[in-house]
């Protein structure tokens, strides 16, 4: 008969690519987990008001019609509905893995009906559980589905899985999978609906508001009565199917683990993986926990008769007090196991095996015991204290820790048995820690050993084989005489019976271990007899050359009887699965403390998480089996946890160097003074400050020491992942010092108002502040690096830069409809995370986060309507009397670029540039359709147009009055302008920030990297060169070169904001006439100033700023064709010299109106940076060199 798993096996193979498909499931839903959107979690007051009305749970089933239709009637509605399908990608991922779970079901359910129905020649439901691999696949495969249902409802809860399948059937469609494949959705639904089922952290967060009774009462409604019967009934199993399978793992030993496990003492543990197989599957057959008293006392007394407390799968623990508390027959047949006598019996007895089992572990992992030797010499007793060590491992750590998977909510029941364990143990968990990392030292010890043992066994079984015949034939010799050994006397039989050994061993092979093994202990016998019958021992050289043969025999059978398979026996005994999750828990604080009091134990820990990392084989040893391609992305996950984990354990490294480094910031930043090029000789003690500097050395040493303690771990191979010791550090330096950084952003720029300070002072002092705390740990990096072997500068600035993008990525998300998720980020990492700040209650600015409330508050500081912008001096005045200085743009933005390093200044022009996106394309959209649909808008200008470009104009009637005429038509819009010079001013505003950070970018970037400034330059004129022949550029290399240009040439300033197009719109003459007359229309509230050569308001209350007013009609006009802007500056010049003709020639006497607004459209040109014949080629010359003179009343 085949194996059940042979390849032409089909039944075997069906059967195995089933379990496979269960465990790689099973990993999904691990993965996904962390991957919710927030939106639909809606755990927030926020949330829930945006995105309440559209996410719902499946009451949508009832009210579809009408929830379509209320949200196609609602504008706003269908904007939140919009932003929500821009989930669609990840629901997607959720859905196909909730749609496989109903697959694996059907499929298992498909393959026993057709066992039962002789599809299968030669197989049936019996006879596959007869084969041994075939009764475990067909218990893993209902196990492994009971698991799916109890994950999924621990880690993603009954109302987020409803709102998920909800959202991907309302934005999908729900006909279709994106592979094409007919959705069963309404299966998947039935299924996976919501199980009442509360995680035991939101039980706790709900029941914290509760004391006393309330607690109890309010625990009670969280329960779900008989969890999870109900849930598994969902779909229906073959019942002989179940029956038979939990009949089998009552009675038998399926994976044949008591042979590792012989003293009686060790059954339950032995027994582990099939008790939590068959606390599971009991599930599916709810009349045995209810009614079969005998059949649970045999469970109990068969694999509960020591423990209660059980991992269902890798670290996932349940207390079967608590689980099986609504089951008659189960909490019956438990109750002697938790009865208080048996507890503290068994807690006494454990005790005492903990304290002999770990001196004996201590003992043998001092330095120098374990060796070759001493492996092989002692072997079994080895194995035998691993498999004890590991025994009382599992039973501490499940029975001294908490649950995770809690049914009841109630402390009552499980707490007690809890606390009387903790007390008869008078528990300690730090002696359970020093068991666990020696006897994890020894296992990868004797693991490293017998691997090099194994591998070079025949050349060692080679060599002791040649040393033992040569030291026969040494003897034989020596009895021939022909060897002058000392006091030796000839003795021709000695000489020939060894030499006769010395053959006999020549033909011994370790192929035959059988018979070497009887030959070798023959000959040492023989050796025995011949000393004592010969009195061969009375001579000292011959009994050392005995014994030394006897020694290499004895090596030789060692070796014969050191079997492959002992090393599978070691990784059986050595499981560690259950400790998944309960290592996180409970350990990683003490293992954090022993690294932090000594560097070197990072050793030890390494041994521990090579033995977490050997239970991977549990999730994937049948999907390996199956040659699933799900292999590489499981084992990839699972490795990426461990890693991580790892990595957090590893983390108090650089948090303790960073508590170091605080010390040295502080030191050199503020007590030790920086040496001057050339100081005097009286002052040099002063200079020197040997105790500060002797404090800098001690705890640069400490920093040290912990360097080199990390740099001891060897690089370890962690599942499929490799970690190298050096990275470890850099990657936890860098985490440490985004999270620092990250802080000091977000703490040092809340801008919170304080009496007699200005808002522009707090922002001064707050600037001031982070430049100097940025600078701290610039110094302190640039000092400490060459101790921690890593380039601190280049990481302080890659990580300060990485945090600024992902702020402004974040802040700019609120521009877009669709959303960049943290985990969708370029700039987040899982390995070294960004931390996310909450918003700040009561922000006026309702940023996300620092860069937001910092660009808000230069905004705030610089509003038109409260400042004047002079470019004569680069800085912004308060409009008050006596016009203090507000903020100098220069000292300012320095001051910025310090605290905020270029990077910091990149993104701010970034955000502001998403701010005149958005409003441009609001705003434009709303313009345009006025100028095209509203028909007093349309009417008025279109007249407006015939008249200006009639040939007559202007007609005499006109020429009366002109400016009476151009009012007519301002008056019309009066209560359009108030809006539109908000927005003007506040574009303008933005640009002119903008600039002013492009100045200070391209001032910093000629004194500090001026190189790289005029090679960016130079390219980008060449480029531009070639694109103006029309070189084809646009291919993959030209594209990503004049992407990574782009951001050079933004870090170096060479960019001019006022040239930005923002977005593509339709030409519309009227855009150019309506700017115009709203120009006209403001330009009166404006007058020249001698002293300052700018245009400021005539009255300090009045709102308007003349640079941001330019500012921003240059944005508005630069998103249109350069007809568009032309056109503007011909009907403003056509206005003044309209005017002008008719003010010379009544009073000889320009208005002031004319005269402002040439010194407008002079300021203009310049802004735009077009030439001054612009002006020319349309206003006579001698009005433009002259119109001061004429605008004087008296010549």
């Amino acid at each position: 008969m085949t194996d059940f798993l042979d390849e032409n096996n089909a039944c075997g193979q069906n059967l195995l690519n089933i379990v496979s498909v269960g465990n790689s499931i099973i990993a999904e839903i691990l993965r996904l987990k962390d991957y919710v959107p927030s939106i639909y979690k809606l755990e927030t007051k926020a949330d829930k008001a945006r995105y309440g009305s559209i996410i719902l749970d499946f009451s949508y089933f009832k009210v579809a019609e009408e929830h379509e239709k209320k949200i196609e009637q609602s504008q706003e509605l269908s904007e939140v509905d919009d932003e929500v399908r821009t989930h669609l990608p990840v629901i997607t991922r959720f859905y196909l893995a909730f749609q496989s779970i109903h697959h694996y079901a059907t499929d298992l359910k498909q393959f026993i009906d057709e066992l039962n129905s002789g599809y299968y020649i030669q197989q049936t439901l019996e006879t596959v559980l007869q084969e041994d691999e075939g009764r475990q696949l067909l218990c893993e495969s209902l196990y492994l589905f009971g698991v799916i249902l109890l994950l999924l409802d621990y880690h993603i809860p009954g109302d987020q899985r409803e709102r998920l399948l909800i959202g991907y059937y309302r934005h999908s469609g729900g006909d279709a999978t994106t592979s094409g494949d007919e959705s069963n959705i309404h299966d998947v639904c039935l299924l996976l609906r919501s199980t009442g089922y509360v995680h035991p952290l939101q039980a706790a967060k709900l029941l914290s508001g509760y004391t006393g009774k309330q607690a109890l009462a309010a625990a009670e409604k969280m329960v779900v009565p008989r969890y999870p019967t109900a849930y598994f009934s969902r779909f229906e199993f073959d019942e002989t199917f179940v029956d038979l399978v939990v009949a089998r793992m009552r009675c038998d030993d399926i994976y044949n683990q008591l042979t590792l496990y012989p003293h009686p003492n060790h059954r339950s543990t032995a027994l582990s993986t099939q008790a939590a197989m068959l606390y599971v599957c009991l599930y599916f057959c709810p009349k045995v926990l209810d009614h079969q008293g005998s059949q649970m006392r045999e469970i109990v007394d068969k694999f509960f008769c020591d423990n209660w407390c059980l991992s269902v799968y890798m670290g996932i623990t349940v207390n079967l007090v608590d689980a099986w508390q609504d089951f008659p027959a189960a909490r019956s047949a438990l109750k002697y196991t938790v009865a208080t006598a048996p507890i503290t019996s068994l807690c006494v007895q454990q005790r005492d095996q903990l304290a002999k089992t770990q001196q004996r572990a201590q003992e043998i992992c001092r330095e120098g015991v374990l060796s070759d030797d001493f492996v092989l010499e002692n072997a079994n007793k080895i194995i035998l204290l691993m498999r004890q060590s590991n025994v009382l491992l599992r039973w501490f750590c499940l029975h001294t820790s908490k649950e995770l998977f809690s049914f009841g909510h109630k402390a009552a029941l499980t707490e007690p048995v809890h606390q009387l364990v903790l007390q008869e143990l008078r528990f300690d968990r730090n002696a359970l820690y020093q068991l666990m990392l020696h006897c994890s030292k020894m296992e990868l010890s004797v693991r490293e050993l017998l691997a090099e043992i194994l591998q070079s066994k025949e050349e060692r079984w080679a060599s002791s084989r040649e040393e033992a015949m040569q030291r026969l034939i040494e003897l034989s010799e020596a009895f021939a005489g022909s060897r002058p050994l000392t006091k030796i006397e000839r003795n021709p039989q000695l000489q020939q019976w060894f030499g006769d050994v010395a053959e006999r061993l020549k033909k011994l092979e370790l192929g035959r271990a059988k018979k070497s093994g009887r030959l070798i202990i023959q000959v040492m016998q023989a050796l025995d007899e011949v000393q004592e019958y010969h009195n061969l021992h009375a001579n000292m050289l011959v009994k050392q050359q005995l014994q030394e043969t006897r020694d290499m025999l004895n090596r030789m059978a060692q070796l014969i009887n050191l079997k492959k398979d002992i090393e599978i026996h070691i990784q059986m005994i050595t499981d560690f699965s259950y400790a998944w999750q309960l290592i996180r828990h409970d350990f990683t604080p003490l293992m954090q403390e022993h690294i932090k009091r000594q560097p070197n134990a990072v050793i030890g820990i390494r041994a521990v998480f090579l033995k977490l990392a050997s239970t991977l084989e549990v999730p994937l040893m049948r999907i390996n089996q199956a040659r699933s391609e799900d292999l590489a992305s499981v084992s990839n996950y699972y490795s990426t946890e461990l890693a991580n984990f790892l990595r957090r354990v590893l983390q108090i490294v650089p948090e303790t160097m960073f508590n170091i480094l605080s010390r040295i910031i502080h030191l050199l930043t503020n007590v030790i003074k920086e040496f001057p090029t050339r100081v005097e000789k009286e002052k040099l003690k002063e200079y020197a400050q040997f105790e500060e500097r002797a404090k800098v050395a001690e705890l640069t040493n400490s920093i040290a020491v912990f360097t080199k303690g990390i740099l001891m771990m060897k690089t370890t191979l962690v599942g499929v992942i490799e970690l190298d010791p050096q990275q470890l550090l850099e990657d936890g330096i860098r985490k440490e010092l985004v999270n620092h950084l990250a802080n000091a952003y977000n703490v040092g720029l809340i801008f919170t108002p304080e009496k007699g300070k200005l808002p522009v002072e707090i922002l001064q002092q707050k600037l001031d502040l982070l430049a100097k705390t940025i600078e701290g740990y610039r110094r302190s990096f640039e000092y400490i690096e060459d101790y921690l072997r890593v380039q601190g500068l280049g990481i302080l600035l890659e990580e300060s830069q990485r945090i600024i993008n992902f702020n402004v990525e974040k802040e700019c998300n609120a521009f877009d409809k669709k959303k960049v998720q943290d985990w969708q980020s370029e700039h987040q990492s899982q390995i070294i995370p960004i931390p996310n700040f909450p918003p700040l209650q009561g922000d006026p600015s309702n940023s996300n986060n620092f860069i937001g409330r910092l660009a808000h508050e230069i905004i705030r500081c610089t509003e038109p309507k409260q400042t004047i912008f002079l470019e004569l001096k680069n800085t912004w005045y308060d409009k008050k009397a006596p016009h203090p200085n507000v903020l100098a743009g220069s000292q300012f933005f320095g001051t910025l670029r310090e605290a905020l390093a270029p990077a910091g200044m990149v993104g701010l022009e970034r955000l502001y540039s998403r701010m005149l996106a958005d409003e441009l394309k609001r705003n434009l959209e709303r313009l345009q359709k006025n100028l095209t649909s509203d028909r007093m808008w349309v009417d008025a200008l279109g007249t407006l147009t015939k008249e200006l470009e009639d040939r007559n104009f202007p007609t005499p009637q006109v020429a009366k009055n002109p400016l009476k005429y151009y009012q007519n038509y301002t008056q019309r819009w009066l209560k359009v302008w108030p809006t539109l010079l908000e927005w003007v001013q506040s574009m303008g505003q933005k640009q002119l920030i903008r600039q002013q950070i492009a100045g200070e970018l391209s001032f910093s970037s000629q004194c500090d990297a001026k190189l790289l400034a005029n090679t960016a330059d130079n390219l980008n004129k060449s480029l531009l060169l070639e694109l103006s022949l029309n070189k084809n550029l646009c291919n993959e290399k030209g594209v990503a070169m004049i992407t990574e240009l782009r951001d050079i040439l933004l870090y170096t300033g060479n960019f001019e904001p006022l040239e930005q197009v923002f977005l593509t719109t339709k030409n519309i003459h009227s855009v150019s006439l309506f700017l115009f007359l709203f120009t006209i229309a403001h330009l009166g509230r404006l007058q020249h100033s001698k002293n300052t050569d700018c245009l400021l308001p005539k009255t300090a209350k009045d709102a308007i700023d003349c640079v941001p007013f330019t500012m921003g009609l240059l944005t508005i006009l630069q998103q249109f064709h350069t007809n568009v802007k032309m056109l503007y500056i011909s009907y403003m010049c056509q206005y003044v010299v309209t005017v002008s003709e008719t003010q010379l020639t009544d009073k000889q006497t320009l208005s002031g109106e004319v005269v402002t607004t040439l010194h407008f459209l002079q300021g203009f040109i310049h802004t735009a940076r077009l030439p001054t014949s612009v002006l020319e080629h349309r206003i006579p010359n001698i009005l433009l060199s002259d119109f001061e003179y004429f605008g004087m009343p008296v010549k």
